[in-house]
This record gives C-alpha cells, sequence and structure tokens, in this order.
C-alpha cells in the first residue's frame, strides 16, 4: 500500500499515536508559517507593538502539546484546523492580558476583543495599501475607512469567509470545516463576498 501524503488526516493521526511529542513538534513546524500568517493577519495594531508572533505560536505550541492526547481521542477537525483553533484563542488570550488588562475603563474602546472590526481593519489595510501611495496618506486614511465600512456591512460570515480564503489562504474545505459549513455553502459564500469584494475595490478605482 502507499504511503499516505503528509498531510492526510489519518496519516497524521498515525504519526501523533505513534511518535509523542516528536511528532507534534514536527507536524507543527509543518503548519508554522500558516499560523504565523494567521496571527500576523489576526492580530489587533494595539497588540502588535507589545507582543512578537512568535511569542503568540510559542505559547498555542505548549497548549498544543498538553492537549494533544484530547486530539487523539476525539479527531472531529483535520490536525491544521484544531492547531489553528488552538493558535485564535490563544491570541485572544494575549489580547486580554495585554490589552483589557491595561485599560482604565472596560467601556473604553481599548477593551474591544479581536474579531470582526479588527478583522476588517486588517482586510482594508493590505487592500489599500495596494491601491495608493506613501504620499497620498490623506487619500488612503479615507479610502481605507471607505472599505472597512463596506466590509463591516457584509454578512459577517461571508466576510469570515473571504478573510479565511483570501488572507489566510485557507482551502474551501478547511474554511468549512472552522466554521461549522458545508463545504458547498462555503464555497457559495467565498463566490458572494468576492464579488461583493471587487465592486468596493472597483467603486475605489473609478474614484481615481
Amino acid at each position: 500500500m502507499p504511503d499516505r501524503p503528509a498531510n492526510d488526516p489519518q496519516s497524521e493521526l498515525d504519526q501523533l499515536q505513534q511518535g509523542g511529542p516528536e511528532a507534534v513538534a514536527r507536524l507543527f513546524s509543518q503548519y508554522r508559517e500558516r499560523l504565523e500568517r494567521m496571527v500576523r493577519f489576526r492580530m489587533d495594531p494595539r497588540l502588535s507593538g507589545r507582543v512578537d508572533p512568535d511569542d503568540i505560536l510559542q505559547e498555542a505550541y505548549m497548549e498544543i502539546d498538553r492537549r494533544v492526547q484530547d486530539y487523539i481521542g476525539q479527531p472531529t477537525v483535520p490536525l491544521f484546523v484544531w492547531m489553528r483553533q488552538i493558535t485564535w484563542q490563544t491570541l485572544i488570550d494575549t489580547h486580554r492580558r495585554h490589552v483589557v488588562a491595561k485599560a482604565r475603563n472596560v467601556n473604553q474602546e481599548a477593551s474591544r476583543m479581536p474579531g470582526a472590526g479588527a478583522t476588517s481593519v486588517s482586510m482594508a489595510a493590505q487592500l489599500v495599501g495596494h491601491l495608493t501611495s506613501p504620499s497620498q496618506a490623506a487619500i488612503r486614511e479615507e479610502r481605507l475607512q471607505r472599505v472597512k465600512q463596506a466590509l463591516d456591512a457584509m454578512d459577517e460570515t461571508d466576510r469570515e469567509v473571504l478573510a479565511l480564503r483570501h488572507f489566510e489562504q485557507l482551502t474551501n474545505n478547511e474554511v468549512a470545516d472552522v466554521l461549522g459549513l458545508q463545504k458547498a455553502a462555503a464555497s457559495n459564500r467565498y463566490v458572494r463576498a468576492l464579488s461583493r469584494l471587487k465592486q468596493t475595490l472597483d467603486n475605489e478605482r473609478d474614484e481615481d
């Protein structure tokens, strides 16, 4: 029987069962670049000046290693999706410690958790960054706000599908697993969100 590919779910599960901590380290290393992309994309700007993405990844790895037996016993999603979930929760917990805990008033804007708003900011910044030059700072800021507003106006799941596919570069199957959607629904939502985003960017270019 031929060997399964390295990212085959059963192959990865076999490696975890038989390889112990070394297998966890090897598989985490295999996905580290993708996990780092997520962290850099999702990290709130107020946190990025205080915490390095490597710190988030190291903490996530320790939690993954600690909980790997739970995953082996009930692997409900592919390994990468599970690792991403833990890394995302680690990022949220880090945000709470470094941003929320330092807010003088829990009602201040500083208490906002990373989520839809932070995602829209990250998406808008990357998109608008390709549309304007540094010398057009005022124009860029205005467009940044308009693109962010358009993203915020999207259905939350559509926006998240777009973020996962277009910015985190997940496959359609991975997006479906992350969001608990049928694969066809995830694909349809991505097409719809991408069309709306294209319309928004086309409108911005028409104003040049």
